[in-house]
């Protein structure tokens, strides 16, 4: 077993944080804007209370959240699979149970789980304001409370990218939130 420890210490097994972050941002982005979606479309087609929007994003949520994890866990899955005969084809070894094969399955995980994070923060946090329509805000109030708050999570993702970048924060915090309010106005727009 010290055999297969000191070849595994001479692969390279990747990377686990920005494929990760990656995939949590991605598909983050893309349960905002989901979250957008849902929110302003059940607001202008009269559904007249607050449960019912956050049953359907919740229903959404689920659908991106597995679509997330499931998608990714395949797609992590085949590229280790294909890693790891590469390099025991170069090193004309066989690297299962070794370190090298746990960490990747490890990578495997934790990418899976971030891209199925990213959708369910991204959808869920918007729907919050829902909860207290009927209460302490209007359906419209409520509705506008969303876009806002799904516009905030996009803004953190763009804003929390630039750091890792160096970029400006605020202008890539904007870019990024700008896109719940397109989507926004172009539900308003849409016929029906």
């Amino acid at each position: 077993m010290a055999d297969d420890d000191s070849l595994a210490d001479r692969v390279d097994t990747g990377m686990v944080g920005p494929i990760a972050r990656r995939y949590f941002v991605s598909n983050g982005f893309d349960g905002a804007l989901t979250g957008v979606g849902v929110t302003v479309g059940a607001y202008l087609s009269g559904i007249s209370d607050g449960l019912t929007v956050v049953s359907l994003g919740l229903a959404a949520a689920v659908g991106l959240t597995t679509s997330g994890v499931w998608s990714v866990w395949e797609i992590e899955r085949a590229e280790m699979r294909a890693e790891i005969q590469e390099t025991e084809d170069a090193m004309l070894a066989d690297l299962s149970g070794t370190r090298v094969e746990r960490e990747k399955m490890s990578n495997q995980v934790v990418n899976a789980l971030m891209s199925g994070l990213g959708p369910l923060l991204g959808l869920v946090v918007p729907l919050l304001p829902f909860l207290l329509e009927d209460t302490v805000l209007s359906l419209l109030q409520a509705t506008l409370a969303s876009v806002a708050m799904a516009v905030g999570v996009l803004f953190t993702f763009g804003a929390y990218m630039a750091s890792i970048s160096r970029q400006k924060w605020y202008i890539a915090g904007i870019r990024m939130g700008l896109a719940g309010i397109v989507v926004a106005v172009i539900n308003v727009f849409l016929p029906g």
